[in-house]
């Protein structure tokens, strides 16, 4: 399997967005007619579900390129879905939709209806991809294992996703949680190198799990036709500002990582941890968002994530390019302030009904790019 070597710190993003029914706020499943609106392009896609639309920013060199294009792409789409009667919103799950949702046609998502049934129908959730420039396969397998126990901020950070089929979970991020129920979702295993990671993926082929690196839905997965790392464990986000947020914190946080390799020792909570330690603090964090107290090591010791989030901040802001330090000023003002699934339970809390939490969101979304 080649692996196409992608700038150093070139960047790119997924968002997922909730395609909606203006009067009910309930999921329109309207992907296709959305499409056919749109010429022959390549940033508004489809995904497996047609209550959903992807944008995909180019590939970009830096946070105002890239927030520069989303930009653009999102005030386009604002415009498509006007023409139709739509709207749309961004966060991880919807409130209170409960209908098993219709696959979109074509070969791999036939595959994936046959491969997953009912299961992938009722996984009705959204997410925030960002691909990050690598230069080999081997660095972006090192880094998927450095970053590994950064998964739980990154999920408590990201939680957007409190409600379910009209109710409090009492999660914060419950995507996570509707997810697990699948195979290739999660966190990664431990490659040691390239050719590791291709005997996997040859394996897996051949047995039929996989028709393609697109099939593997791990939170850190390669993308080697792309030349990036994807960390997918984020929740979709409300405002474009927000997901460009947790975009400059990744960025800043692999410059850290890479410049303090072997001169650095992390504390045992940030270091490389049993499976079962981490996997913990995951389910941790996506109940307890920001609130969360992680197992910080072996004996058993614990670490509130809110201060957790403190010191990585701090690490990184020293490694950060000028573009990503607004940006991690944002999300720093957003721990303090309420990160979006604090804001939801705050917008039920007000006038008890799911309708307003999504008109919230689908007005953020509007609001945050005007």
């Amino acid at each position: 399997m080649d692996f196409t070597p992608s700038a150093a710190f070139s960047v790119g993003m997924e968002l997922e967005l909730q395609l909606l029914d203006p009067v009910t706020l309930d999921l329109a499943e309207a992907v296709l007619p959305l499409l056919a609106t749109y010429g022959d392009q390549h940033s508004v896609k489809p995904e497996f579900l047609q209550n959903t639309v992807e944008v995909v920013s180019p590939v970009a060199a830096d946070l105002n390129q890239l927030e520069a294009s989303l930009r653009t792409l999102l005030a386009e789409l604002l415009t498509h879905l006007e023409q139709l009667g739509l709207a749309v919103c961004g966060a991880g799950t919807h409130p209170f939709h409960r209908r098993p949702a219709t696959y979109t046609p074509g070969e791999r998502y036939r595959l994936m209806a046959r491969n997953y049934g009912w299961l992938g129908q009722n996984q009705v959730t959204f997410a925030t991809h960002v691909h990050l420039g690598m230069p080999s396969g081997g660095e972006t397998l090192t880094l998927m294992g450095e970053l590994k126990p950064f998964l739980p901020l990154l999920v408590a950070l990201s939680a957007s996703s409190p409600f379910w089929h009209g109710s409090d979970t009492g999660f914060a991020a419950f995507r996570q949680r509707v997810l697990a129920a699948s195979r290739t979702y999660g966190i990664p295993p431990d490659f040691p190198d390239w050719p590791a990671f291709e005997r996997y993926y040859a394996t897996m082929r051949r047995a039929g799990v996989l028709g393609s690196v697109r099939d593997i839905h791990w939170d850190l997965r390669p993308a080697p036709q792309f030349g990036t790392l994807e960390v997918r464990v984020m929740d979709a986000q409300p405002t474009l500002a927000e997901a460009l947020a947790l975009a400059a914190l990744l960025r800043a946080l692999v410059r850290f990582l890479q410049a303090a390799r072997g001169c650095w020792t992390p504390p045992a909570v940030l270091a490389p941890q049993p499976w079962w330690i981490l996997r913990d603090n995951c389910f941790i964090a996506s109940r307890d968002g920001m609130e969360a107290s992680q197992i910080a090591s072996l004996e058993g010791d614990r670490m509130p994530l809110r201060q957790i989030a403190a010191l990585v901040l701090g690490w990184v802001r020293p490694w950060a390019a000028a573009d990503e330090r607004p940006w991690l000023d944002r999300l720093e003002g957003s721990i303090a302030a309420g990160l979006p699934y604090t804001r939801q339970r705050l917008q039920r809390n007000r006038d008890g009904r799911y309708q307003g939490v999504v008109a919230a969101l689908a007005e953020e979304f509007r609001a945050g790019l005007a």
